[in-house]
């Protein structure tokens, strides 16, 4: 079978978040599906189970290298990326992703795609002392003036305010301590970012084996725009703005977000651009 590699919210190759797309030409197992994306050993492997079926929509499967996720941020820009590119459909053309965590729309704008988030679930608050220690910080690190919360538009993640960038600059991984924040709280990706307008910087720390931390992360992302409207952060419900991503480990990111609140209803818009690096043929049966 087919399969290409795509660099996710990358302005340039070699850039962004790496993520491997397999088209079968026959259904596979689940096994089968998840023994490729620990083959593979990239953050995310997608696989297309179904061809266009009308009005460009497709079935699509996201697993790691340990798991299979419902949804995930990078995965669903990525394979949108190059549904549209192997299909020949227009710059404009939107892709529906029918994922576990339900149908995701991307839709192409100037170069860029952009996928709308499911509504935001708000969930458990974290001790800050958890996370300092999961991430080698100390607790007046972490901006006492807002939570620290699980948030998921599809995928959980523990959002953190940190008070300066260079608390954000020295956050390193502490595996126990981050264990112990996982089974007491949810198995999850922790992002942190400095609250500021217009450009947002973030890293985001992982739960999946051999990956402590993600250079471009849409589903937390959108978890993050959720959760700055609903506790009014940057002093608006109607939200754009860029994230930057993944400098700190050599594969710098860049997200644009859209996000509003008017009558309890979200409307959150993650995007960036994609680029095919490579294309080849899978032999293993």
């Amino acid at each position: 079978m087919d399969f290409y590699i795509v660099d996710c919210f990358a302005e340039g190759t070699y850039q962004g978040n790496q993520l491997a797309v397999f088209f079968p030409d026959t259904p596979l197992s689940t096994d089968t599906m998840q023994a490729i994306a620990q083959e593979m050993h990239f953050s995310e492997t997608t696989f297309v189970c179904s061809g266009d079926k009308g009005g460009h929509r497709f079935d699509v499967r996201i697993f790691t290298p340990d798991v299979e996720v419902p949804f995930a941020g990078h995965p669903t820009l990525g394979t949108a990326h190059l549904l549209r590119e192997v299909n020949g459909l227009g710059a404009d053309a939107t892709v529906y992703l029918d994922l576990k965590a339900g149908s995701i729309p991307v839709r192409g704008e100037n170069g860029c795609l952009f996928m709308t988030q499911n509504q935001p679930e708000f969930g458990t608050l974290v001790d800050p002392s958890d996370i300092a220690a999961a991430l080698s910080l100390e607790v007046g690190d972490i901006d006492d003036r807002l939570p620290l919360q699980l948030v998921s538009t599809g995928l959980e993640a523990i959002i953190v305010p940190l008070t300066s960038h260079d608390a954000l600059r020295r956050c390193r991984v502490n595996f126990d301590a981050l264990r112990h924040v996982h089974e007491t709280y949810c198995k999850c990706n922790v992002l942190v970012f400095v609250p500021e307008p217009d450009a947002l910087e973030a890293r985001v720390f992982m739960d999946d084996t051999g990956f402590p931390e993600d250079p471009a992360t849409g589903s937390a992302n959108g978890c993050l725009a959720a959760y700055l409207l609903h506790y009014d952060v940057l002093g608006s419900h109607h939200l754009a703005y860029r994230v930057s991503q993944g400098a700190d480990i050599g594969r710098p990111s860049t997200l644009q977000v859209r996000a509003s609140l008017e009558q309890s209803r979200y409307a959150i818009e993650v995007g960036g651009r994609a680029c095919t690096v490579a294309k080849g043929t899978w032999l293993a049966s």
